[in-house]
């Protein structure tokens, strides 16, 4: 560590990469599973049913306002956890580091980890450091498992849209997105714009504890609202229609995109979520969701349609747009912004 950059015997198993965990990774993430230092961690999980997930963070650059690519990893697993309606426990974290990658920035990315499982209320139990030669990553990526707990009365997926199913989106979409491209392609904005990377799992639990039903819980990260609107819309078989006027957009984020030619329904979110409930439990959801933080801005932007719809409709997405017309609301074609989370 002499020269405060990480050093490829930092993934060598020896003593320097002992060193690196117990001056490093341990103080930050200290809890006495991980403190165990096994090449596994042994969990006490006190249910017959759980939710488990898993997803790399390659996101470039590593820092951008109002966060990083340490807890926008965590972040992004407990709210994968939480999406299936579990309580997010336990999160393994696996390392690949680039050779030459400055200490403190490594330590920066720790902290905020670190920070980021405090405040979802999960324990990091597990994990593992590599270290490529220079050129061979960039900076560094992240891996994080989560495992959570799902109560026995809830059945949340993506199959179980219902007709006449409320819509509710928890905020302003497209914040993500246009925060890390900005600051990778260092665009001067006079605006406040940064990442809505946040722990969804308490505004989970909450509406969970309201009693009230749930069909549909999604995080609509990588392909936005459109397209994970999409995805449910096929996975249940049903006809979405949303209506534009009620979908929130920064006004900042709003004229990036109409100067960049993106449409917002498409760019990254890493701190919404959707909800699909019943129609007469839809006010009090949305308004559990609004007592969040994070939820603030919360707001209903449409529904299943009708059981008697029009068949050739089942599995489309639709979107009554500001001047009255509809237009149809496809799944994301390509990559609109690589390397967004």
């Amino acid at each position: 560590m002499a020269d405060n950059k990480v050093l490829l015997d930092h993934g060598s198993g020896g003593k320097i990469s002992h060193s690196m965990i117990s001056e490093i990774i341990l103080p930050l993430f200290d809890n006495p599973i991980l403190a165990m230092l096994d090449d596994g961690a042994t969990l006490d999980i006190p249910s017959d049913k759980i939710a488990f997930s898993t997803d790399t963070y390659v996101v470039e650059p590593i820092f951008f306002p109002g966060g990083n690519i340490g807890d926008l990893a965590v972040n992004g697993t407990v709210n994968d956890v939480a999406m299936c309606g579990a309580k997010p426990l336990y999160i393994s974290v696996g390392l690949i580091i680039e050779e030459g990658l400055p200490i403190k920035d490594l330590e920066i990315i720790l902290k905020t980890m670190a920070d980021a499982g405090r405040k979802a209320g999960i324990n990091i139990v597990t994990g593992d450091t590599k270290v490529v030669p220079r050129g061979k990553a960039d900076k560094i990526f992240i891996n994080t498992s989560g495992i959570g707990i799902i109560p026995d009365n809830i059945n949340v997926t993506g199959a179980n849209a219902r007709p006449g199913d409320k819509i509710i989106l928890s905020g302003t979409i497209a914040d993500h997105g246009i925060t890390v491209l900005s600051a990778r392609e260092d665009l001067k904005m006079n605006s406040d714009i940064k990442t809505d990377s946040a722990p969804l799992n308490h505004m989970v639990k909450a509406i969970i504890d309201s009693g009230k039903k749930i069909h549909v819980l999604r995080d609509p990260t990588r392909g936005g609202l459109g397209t994970t609107l999409n995805e449910i819309a096929r996975q249940s078989n049903v006809e979405i229609k949303i209506q534009e006027k009620a979908i929130p957009v920064k006004n900042a984020v709003a004229g990036m995109c109409e100067l960049l030619g993106f449409d917002p329904l498409y760019i990254a979110n890493e701190g919404k979520l959707i909800a699909f409930v019943p129609p007469e439990h839809a006010d009090h959801v949305l308004e559990t969701i609004k007592k969040d933080e994070f939820g603030k801005h919360a707001c209903i932007i449409g529904q299943v349609m009708p059981e008697d719809s029009d068949p050739e409709n089942k599995g489309r997405v639709y979107m009554e747009t500001l001047i009255g017309g509809t237009r149809i609301v496809d799944m994301l074609t390509g990559e609109q912004l690589p390397r967004i989370c």
